[in-house]
């Protein structure tokens, strides 16, 4: 074969080759559903598909959005997330783009709607609807403002969507917060076009079907979202307490301590792995069931240490769901700070109404009484309360329960709460009465 046939099949080859090659290494179009409420859950999936598309180092990130609102602190780190990405940002508002749903979509390089889909009412509610004070509404216009420059959108337009003071002739009055349709987007360059799926933003911005890849939300994803959420969280945090409650008044370790230690658990690990709960708030939370501990069963009455740890168990609860930099709220805003302190004591105290309202019938249960120790403290066992008599002083007996390090005693056949100096103590180990202190009776181990 001669020179010039040897270079025909190279250059037929290369031209044959080369372009299908080049297509089936084009880079990745990732896609991925941002729904309902925007909060911990969406904030979490928003940042999971971020990372992974950059793992996969694509060019092009759809979000599928159809949300009312949400949260304005995850918003705005959604946004931020949006900013900053070095990939194209499309969003396809598939009905909705609501209040925190308008802030995100904005940020995106290009918008596309369904026909019929609205973008806007972008004012800062709270939970019953009722529109804030004007701080919290020059908040979110600046954040509104800002992003739309950022984008080379109408900022007067953006700010119309939190503001109904702003007016924009032919598009909004005066007296109204703005909301466009699909139609009036396009109209005022808040919308690229119309299309029925995410399928024709394929074929509208030239990209390959075959790069997609869309996001897979994991059962875990599930679970954590399930058990972030508010009503959630409140309902924990109520078996936290109420399990304590109910171990102070059974003596070991039983079932009731097993739910609280459960319930602290499922509370605080999926706040930890979404980013929120911190080391430091867990700690504290930990130190203030010390100080409360300490109160309840070594310090004699009812003082600091006791108030100290219920202000740490609050804060430590409180501050875990939501998102901060140690004491820096400035994201956050103080409602969401007020919201998470409420949703804790309204739980702590129904907690303790409900313990105090159902303890016996709950504890006098079969059920109950199978899992923790029974001990009737009847007076025609030996049993009495109230002030201790003098000269039970310096006596001898033995624990009738394990000590940690409060417990019962019987010394002459009567029985009496007390403490145990020493600290933990084994049922049946040897005391003695070494101090008095009006209704309280300390022992320590007689060697």
């Amino acid at each position: 074969m001669n020179r010039s046939a040897i270079v025909g099949v190279i250059l037929l080859t290369f031209t044959l080759f080369f372009p299908i090659c080049l297509f089936s290494q084009s880079a990745k179009v990732y896609v991925f559903d941002l729904h309902d409420e925007i909060g911990p859950p969406s904030w979490r999936q928003t940042k999971k598909a971020f990372d992974h598309a950059k793992e996969l180092d694509a060019s092009t990130i759809i979000i599928r959005m159809n949300t009312f609102g949400g949260m304005v602190d995850y918003a705005d780190s959604i946004r931020s997330t949006i900013l900053n990405s070095s990939m194209k940002t499309i969003v396809f508002i598939d009905n909705n783009a609501a209040s925190a749903g308008a802030l995100i979509s904005i940020a995106c390089d290009k918008i596309y709607m369904k026909p019929g889909a609205s973008i806007g009412a972008a004012s800062v509610v709270d939970t019953k609807g009722t529109v804030l004070p004007e701080k919290y509404q020059s908040y979110m216009r600046g954040l509104m403002r800002a992003t739309a420059e950022a984008k080379g959108r109408n900022p007067r337009i953006a700010e119309a969507f939190v503001d109904p003071d702003v007016e924009i002739k032919d598009v909004n009055p005066k007296g109204k917060v703005l909301t466009l349709t699909s139609k009036e987007a396009m109209k005022v360059g808040f919308c690229e076009g119309e299309v029925k799926n995410v399928d024709q933003i394929f074929a509208a911005e030239g990209l390959d079907p075959r790069s997609r890849v869309d996001h897979q939300v994991s059962l875990v994803d599930h679970i954590i979202a399930f058990l972030i959420s508010p009503v959630v969280s409140g309902f924990l945090i109520l078996l936290i307490i109420g399990g304590i409650y109910f171990e102070m008044q059974t003596p070991g370790i039983g079932f009731a301590l097993l739910v609280s230690v459960v319930a602290a658990a499922l509370f605080f690990a999926p706040l930890y792995l979404e980013g929120l709960a911190a080391h430091w708030e867990i700690g504290l939370f930990l130190l203030g069931l010390v100080l409360l501990m300490l109160e309840v069963f070594v310090i004699p009455g009812f003082g600091v240490a006791g108030i100290l740890g219920i202000i740490f168990i609050v804060g430590g609860l409180a501050l875990s769901m939501v998102m901060n930099d140690f004491f820096d709220f400035n994201v956050t805003g103080s409602e969401q700070l007020t919201t998470a302190v409420l949703i804790v004591l309204f739980s702590m105290i129904a907690s303790v109404v409900i313990c105090v309202i159902l303890g016996k019938s709950i504890m006098k249960t079969p059920v109950f009484r199978r899992l923790v120790l029974e001990d009737e403290q009847r007076s025609d066992l030996g049993y009495v309360s109230g002030k201790q008599p003098d000269d039970i002083l310096r006596k001898e007996g033995f624990a009738k329960t394990d000590m940690r390090p409060s417990g019962k005693i019987e010394i002459e056949g009567l029985w009496y709460d007390a403490i145990a100096l020493d600290g933990y103590l084994e049922k049946g180990t040897r005391i003695y009465v070494e101090k008095q202190e009006n209704y309280n009776v300390f022992v320590r181990k007689l060697l």
